[in-house]
């Protein structure tokens, strides 16, 4: 046990190393004040803990994917103060995803990791669904700024609905394009699905960890809905759930995908200390 544990946390320090790596490679788009020491380490640490038996090289992606992921974020909700604005970063990034030149530094990331996917010889047949997963994303992402914008009421359920805009599933599929085994690239719209649902428990996890910072930043976060953190985190407990029943389904097809999910939701549960997560439920019966 202390061995893997050894061998997991060198794989979390390398990852790091190639997340601060590719953040200076793309000026501007990293602010210390927003992506400090602490966040580097949560994601690679998260990475690792997730795919443990994976190398940094078989992670790049995924690990890549997530930081474009909350450089974007950040622009829509700190640097977008229109919805033209928003609109049109959209667009930027759907032109880069169907083959266009990019002309920012975030359309260049993502044009980065559009072209490092396409040496995988599966990316031809499966780019219409992470093109498709990348729209989805940005379309939740202005779905939220326009309710932080215009103050609209958004109910528990119409906001989980909205998880794309988290961007996990996206990264999912990207990791699985480039690091994939051959079943879940042959099943990607099925994993999508399963993905999904983790996606949603991580969308409320993920408002709740990061609760005093929105405040202070003016994001839009669940517990500003008019629900208690009660309501919150059983819900997330019905989601851990109806996730580790699907789960349990992969994992005889191909258990590290079905591994690499569960353990996003334990590892996340756990880094941020929040209930609404069991692993002896679910998925974990299976194990």
């Amino acid at each position: 046990m202390a061995f893997e544990l050894g061998r997991t946390c060198a794989l979390a320090a390398e990852c790091g190393r190639d997340l601060r790596r590719c953040a200076q490679m793309y000026g501007g788009l990293f602010p210390a004040a927003a992506f400090d020491g602490d966040f580097y380490t949560a994601r690679s640490l998260a990475a690792a803990f997730s795919a443990p038996w994976a190398t940094a090289d078989r992670l790049k992606i995924a690990n890549r994917t997530a930081l474009w992921v909350l450089a974007l974020d950040r622009l829509v909700d700190h640097t977008a103060s229109t919805r033209d604005q928003v609109n049109a970063l959209i667009r930027d990034c759907l032109s880069v995803a169907d083959g266009a030149a990019p002309r920012t530094a975030v359309t260049r990331f993502l044009a980065d990791l559009r072209d490092e996917l396409a040496t995988v010889k599966e990316f031809g047949d499966l780019r219409w669904l992470w093109r498709d997963q990348l729209a989805r994303m940005l379309a939740g992402m202005a779905r939220a700024w326009v309710w932080r914008d215009t103050g609209a009421e958004v109910t528990l359920s119409r906001f989980v609905d909205n998880a794309d805009s988290r961007g996990s599933c996206f990264v999912d599929l990207s990791h699985w394009i480039y690091a994939g085994d051959g079943w879940s690239r042959s099943h990607l719209e099925e994993l999508r699905t399963v993905s999904g649902h983790v996606q949603r428990y991580l969308h409320l996890l993920g408002d709740l960890a990061s609760y005093r910072r929105d405040v202070s930043w003016g994001d839009l976060n669940v517990l500003m809905l008019g629900v208690s953190r009660g309501e919150v985190t059983e819900a997330m407990a019905d989601l851990a759930g109806e996730a580790g029943e699907l789960i349990g389904r992969v994992r005889g097809r191909s258990p590290r995908a079905a591994d690499y999910l569960w353990r996003q939701m334990g590892f996340n549960a756990g880094y941020h200390n929040i209930s609404g997560y069991s692993g002896s439920s679910g998925y974990g019966r299976h194990e």
